[in-house]
């Protein structure tokens, strides 16, 4: 239920506008007075514990579904890049160098930060629902536009607008999901999730084995028709979406009370009501400004926001440095061919999406600073033994996919965890666009300089040289491990406004 609860003393960091038309509320009036509320009045609702308190059922199963494809799909389109990356250097494709391959992926990275950071500032101020939808867009053409590049240059530039599409579906997913599970659950829910990118990965592997087979299609034409996996998977997608209604914590803060209520009964019309009913009041905004989110990201929240670069820069370092090489790894030292490489991929896949299935419950029972710096350290130090056994030539290419399926087991599920972090541990109205910040800082620390490294690194033909990139990713982890065991947050099975109170909130 929303209570109107009259107009406040304004708010020295919300801009005060004229109430929104009728048709934006959708004539909609308040359940009091009958009257609309314009920006700064306050208003009193128990839709966050109503949320939190409903039982799981379809609803949240569909939300897992449509939203948490963008993982899927972003495992996709870095799979289909590093398995093709070896017919794409061929003349059949687009006759691309090692330092091309490496900038392609340094540069869908790079479209990721940006995209990001876009589309995150619009996902808290224009809604969730509304930028899920334009970024799954940007990222279909995107993908479809590679398919179909004619030489380095145009595929570079298809690669980096992918990114921007995914860049911005990691803030806007993220935040939905976080905000429609139940505080319980959510622990699990966003490790499978984020897990999921390994579902995609396998999905590219297992289509590039297909489609680089020389007996079943021409590889020249096989390349381009695997990026159009991607596409016809989002197109689905785009159908499901439109089930997925606006966060009604969202709803509420921004100054629609009424659509909130409405989104929130028609969730429980499907789920049933609860009885757990903690009311709270808030002073409505039309949007937070940057300045308030610099305040808070940097001052209110200093040790917070360390935690997160921290984490997010490690494991995007250890993941992008050696999955966007891998196939160069298995090309260059092991002579393995371009259409068998979808073949190692498959078992690699495999331990990612087992750890966060398997581990991703920890998280909510034993706890979250435990397993994060458990699974950081974990594969810290495994990486650092992989590392030297490849520099010492005492793994054949079977044996190096089985030790990275080990060591990756329990990298996904800290990776995963990294993400599930940075989007808990910060105020609802600065959500997405803090998910946007530790995504782009930590990726273009961690995921932009890795693969340009491991590409000089390989160039050199060195096994020293690439086990020297190893140890720096095994350094990095087992450093945020120390940090997160140090400085990390409690927040499991605890309500989003426990976690971190909203900026909205008034007393």
């Amino acid at each position: 239920m929303v209570i109107y609860a009259g107009n406040a003393l304004p708010h020295p960091n919300i801009s005060h506008r004229p109430a929104p038309s009728p048709s934006q509320r959708n004539r909609a009036q308040d359940l009091v007075g009958g009257m609309v509320p314009q920006y700064g009045d306050v208003v009193e609702t128990d839709i966050p514990s109503r949320l939190d308190a409903l039982p799981f059922g379809r609803f949240h199963l569909l939300v897992i579904v449509a939203l948490g494809i963008t993982w899927i799909l972003d495992g996709l389109e870095v799979t289909l890049a590093g398995a093709l990356s070896g017919e794409l250097k061929q003349s059949s494709g687009l006759a691309l160098s090692n330092a091309q391959v490496g900038l392609a992926g340094s540069c869908y990275l790079a479209g990721a930060v940006l995209g990001a950071f876009f589309f995150g500032w619009l996902t808290d101020r224009l809604g969730r629902k509304k930028l899920f939808t334009i970024t799954l867009a940007v990222y279909l053409l995107a993908t479809a536009a590679t398919g179909l590049s004619w030489n380095a240059s145009s595929f570079i530039v298809f690669r980096f607008l992918a990114g921007a599409g995914i860049g911005g579906e990691y803030t806007a997913i993220n935040s939905t999901i976080q905000e429609l599970v139940p505080a319980r659950l959510r622990g699990w829910t966003d490790l499978l999730i984020n897990g999921s990118f390994w579902l995609g990965a396998a999905l590219g592997a297992g289509g590039t084995i297909v489609l680089l087979d020389p007996s079943f299609i021409n590889p020249a034409l096989g390349w381009r028709l695997a990026f159009l996996i991607g596409a016809t998977i989002g197109l689905i997608i785009v159908v499901m979406r439109l089930w997925i209604p606006e966060s009604p914590r969202w709803l509420v803060t921004h100054g629609f009370p009424h659509e909130a209520e409405a989104v929130m009964r028609g969730i429980e019309a499907r789920l049933g009501a609860a009885g757990t009913r903690e009311h709270v009041r808030l002073r409505m905004r039309d949007h937070t400004p940057l300045r308030e989110v610099a305040l808070t990201l940097f001052k209110t929240y200093r040790q917070r926001t360390l935690v997160g670069l921290t984490l997010m820069a490690a494991q995007a370092f250890f993941y992008n440095a050696i999955f966007f090489t891998y196939a160069l790894i298995l090309s260059d030292f092991y002579g393995t061919p371009a259409d068998s490489i979808g073949w190692y991929i498959l078992p690699f896949a495999a331990g990612n999406v087992l750890g966060p299935l398997l581990l991703g419950h920890l998280f909510d029972t034993i706890g979250r600073k435990i397993m994060i710096a458990s699974t950081y350290a974990l594969s810290g130090a495994m990486l650092a033994i992989t590392a030297y056994l490849f520099s010492q030539d005492l793994l054949s290419a079977r044996e190096l996919t089985i030790a990275w399926m080990i060591v990756f087991f329990f990298a996904s599920a800290a990776a995963s965890s990294a993400y599930l972090t940075v989007s808990e541990i910060f105020p609802l109205e600065i959500r997405a666009l803090a998910v946007a910040f530790f995504y782009a800082i930590g990726t273009g620390i961690g995921g932009i300089i890795g693969p340009l490294l491991f590409g000089v690194l390989i160039n050199t033909g060195s096994r020293g040289s690439v086990a020297l990139g190893y140890a720096l990713g095994s350094i990095l982890m087992i450093a945020a491990a120390v940090v997160e065991a140090r400085w990390g947050i409690a927040a499991e099975r605890k309500p989003l406004e426990t976690v971190s109170r909203p900026l909205a909130f008034v007393d």
